[in-house]
């Protein structure tokens, strides 16, 4: 767009189990993403990261999407969504072509046809490709080759990492966002948005495993030499944890949700037996008393089989000795207590929570700087990524139209610091 125009804007919805999150935001001078709008509400319709009932999505899009229109004053239109759950499945496969024009050096577009060809592989019923993500070249038999363009080459050959999930499941998040009038631009693996959020290009490189606990289910995805090797989906999250709570202290899921957030700890060693929690009792019924020792060692046994889960994907993807970055936690579930520690002492490799703030400006407000909101972010930040090479919605460019033209105008007046008073 033109610079009178105001700035690109990109939209992120993440459809989570837990919570459907709405974030619109653009790149300032320095490259950092500025927030203009957000909201989040309960996800009421989503069931493990899957679509469960349309009518239920649809209204919570709708809500997130009125409350980011007010707050950003802009028209949203075009997003970018997330997709998750227990039907993800990744695949290895190699691919090759031969050039019909061998007098030129290999070209973008010969790239390109070889990884269109990937997405007309035959998949199982009922399964369709999401992702196909080159690992490295080989032309004429040298592999190896990270970026073959400019070489001289008739073969032309790539191993890949496919991605694919459930036709209906796809669909059916579609048929959601489209209901709520806007315009699905691209749909990402939800860890691999993550990844752009959390992770630094130094941690790709060396070698990491991204862990991205959401409600419903683990997300992971491992990378290495900078690029994703492998990628699986746990079907235990957050809400697993929550439930364990509630049968184990006998309460009400929401108290066990605020036991969990307010007062849980992943490592029960670091809990001392005699502090306890009162709980109000059901109508005539006296206070529960709860053990914060026998809470912690509730999580931690479910956390410890996720762990367990987490291992075995890492040793599956065939770099178990490669991850010289060790675990990054993400994800509203890696809020939980001394859970990097737990991390730490069952995987014996290093661990931190990862946070999506690097990449937001410093008038960003601090409740987006949580893991929870680090798919979201990362999805705004792919749509970015997306424009600049070039491969994403020509035929609309700006995902937002701001209302009236006169916000843009105000932010920049007022240096940025737009969430600081009302200037509306």
């Amino acid at each position: 767009m033109k610079e009178k125009d105001g700035p690109q804007i990109v939209v992120g919805l993440d459809i989570g189990t837990t919570k459907i999150a709405l974030l619109v935001g653009y790149l300032n001078e320095h490259g950092k993403l500025e927030i203009m709008g957000h909201a989040k509400t309960p996800s009421l319709g989503v069931k493990k990261g899957v679509v469960a009932n349309i009518e239920k999505t649809i209204e919570s899009i709708l809500t997130v999407k009125e409350e980011t229109e007010d707050m950003s004053s802009v028209n949203i239109n075009v997003v970018n969504v997330g997709i998750a759950g227990q039907h993800i499945k990744s695949l290895q496969h190699r691919g090759s072509i031969i050039r019909e024009n061998t007098e030129t050096e290999i070209q973008q577009s010969d790239i390109d046809h070889l990884i269109e060809n990937m997405y007309k592989l035959v998949m199982a019923p009922g399964e369709e490709i999401i992702h196909v993500i080159p690992q490295e070249y080989i032309v004429d038999g040298e592999s190896g080759i990270k970026d073959p363009v400019g070489m001289a080459g008739v073969s032309l050959e790539a191993n890949f990492h496919i991605i694919t999930g459930k036709i209906t499941a796809a669909r059916n998040i579609e048929k959601c966002v489209s209901r709520s009038n806007l315009v699905m631009t691209d749909m990402v693996l939800e860890p691999i948005a993550s990844s752009m959020a959390v992770l630094s290009e130094e941690e790709k490189e060396a070698g990491v495993a991204l862990v991205d606990i959401g409600g419903g289910t683990t997300d992971i995805a491992i990378f290495q030499d900078g690029i994703i090797r492998h990628s699986a989906v746990i079907p235990f999250g957050g809400d697993i944890i929550t439930e364990d709570v509630k049968e184990g202290c006998s309460i009400l899921k929401n108290q066990a949700e605020l036991l969990k957030v307010k007062h849980g700890s992943a490592l029960d060693a670091q809990v001392k037996e005699e502090i306890y929690i009162s709980i109000p009792g059901l109508k005539g019924r006296p206070h529960k008393e709860i053990s914060m020792k026998n809470l912690a060692k509730i999580i931690q046994a479910r956390m410890d089989e996720i762990i367990e889960f987490v291992e075995y994907e890492i040793k599956n993807s065939g770099y178990e000795k490669k991850l010289i970055a060790g675990i990054v936690l993400t994800g509203g579930g890696s809020q939980l207590k001394n859970i990097a520690q737990l991390f730490q002492f069952r995987t014996g490799r290093e661990a931190r929570i990862g946070f999506p703030a690097e990449h937001l400006s410093a008038n960003v407000p601090k409740e987006l700087h949580s893991p929870m909101y680090s798919t979201g972010i990362g999805l705004v930040l792919n749509g970015f990524n997306a424009l600049n090479a070039g491969k994403s919605n020509n035929k609309i460019p700006n995902q937002g139209k701001v209302q009236g033209g006169g916000f843009i105008k105000k932010l920049f007046n007022k240096g940025m610091n737009f969430f600081d008073e009302d200037i509306s």
